[in-house]
């Protein structure tokens, strides 16, 4: 028999062997921490660490805001396939990266990082920016509080930007992605915020689905430029119909990944969409 213990701020639970005979040493390790919380505009967010011992005690980081889970580590498939398959469609719309060209590419959505990691992992990446409006998540990275903070932060082409994607986007404020440089102009756009453009995080965010949000997205665009978005939900009709009116081609891509926690495998969906060369 096993039980949970509490010990102080922050929430740590350890694995306890009632029996006596039980192997104390072996299970003094944490099977959850809460390694931060912090509140935020939108509510508080928390990191949390912990090791599940169904699958060979792999440690497991997750970011909750509220009860909406905003990433886990355990899942990381589709976060993944949104800079390989954005990326890709980049470089074949701009064959000169793979010479002369360095990419110019945002993020929107900080998250574990693993989006960001992968874009990075291109070496036609020249400069990429992640903005995201949780200083709490931008602040674990730089900490090295993340398992892929410390890379992300000492890579020299990687720049956090704290704000708000969608505002930014629009250039609502008279600011856009890059806060240095009002008229900058990139190849790519990706994009992992949203649960999916029709389950938000913030109701705020709807109107950036829409068609005339997408449409002054893409001033920020190079013309032939990329926007690729990941979503948890199968493809969606009305939003298809938003992103066919502003870009010339959009294909999705129902992503596969093993979910042990079902036991059995799940979907999501990647949006690549190219705009008018």
């Amino acid at each position: 028999m096993w039980v949970s213990v509490r010990i102080r701020e922050p929430l740590i639970h350890y694995s306890l062997p009632i029996s006596p005979m039980g192997d104390y040493k072996s299970c003094m390790q944490p099977r959850f921490e809460e390694i931060d919380y912090q509140p935020t505009p939108l509510g508080e967010v928390v990191l949390r660490r912990r090791t599940m011992m169904t699958l060979d005690n792999l440690e497991v980081y997750e970011i909750m805001l509220g009860k909406d889970f905003l990433m886990s580590s355990l899942f990381t498939v589709v976060e993944e396939a949104l800079s390989t398959l954005g990326l890709a469609e980049t470089q074949r719309a701009f064959p000169g990266a793979a010479l002369d060209v360095a990419l110019d590419v945002v993020v929107g959505g900080l998250g574990l990082g693993y989006t960001a990691k992968v874009a990075l992992d291109h070496p036609t990446v020249g400069e990429l920016i992640v903005v995201d409006y949780l200083q709490p998540v931008i602040d674990w990275h730089q900490k090295g509080l993340v398992p892929l903070g410390a890379g992300l932060t000492a890579d020299p082409r990687c720049r956090f930007e704290h704000g708000d994607f969608f505002k930014r986007a629009v250039q609502e404020d008279g600011v856009g992605f890059d806060s240095e440089d009002r008229d900058k102009k990139f190849h790519a756009i990706l994009l992992d915020i949203d649960h999916s453009p029709a389950h938000l995080l913030n109701e705020q965010h709807a109107s950036f689905y829409q068609a005339d949000g997408l449409r002054k997205m893409t001033e920020q665009l190079h013309p032939g430029g990329i926007f690729a978005l990941w979503s948890d939900d199968p493809p969606e009709k009305n939003f298809m119909k938003a992103l066919n009116e502003v870009f010339v081609t959009c294909e999705t891509h129902v992503v596969p990944f093993n979910n042990p926690i079902l036991g059995r495998d799940s979907e999501s969906t990647v949006y690549v969409a190219t705009t008018k060369p």
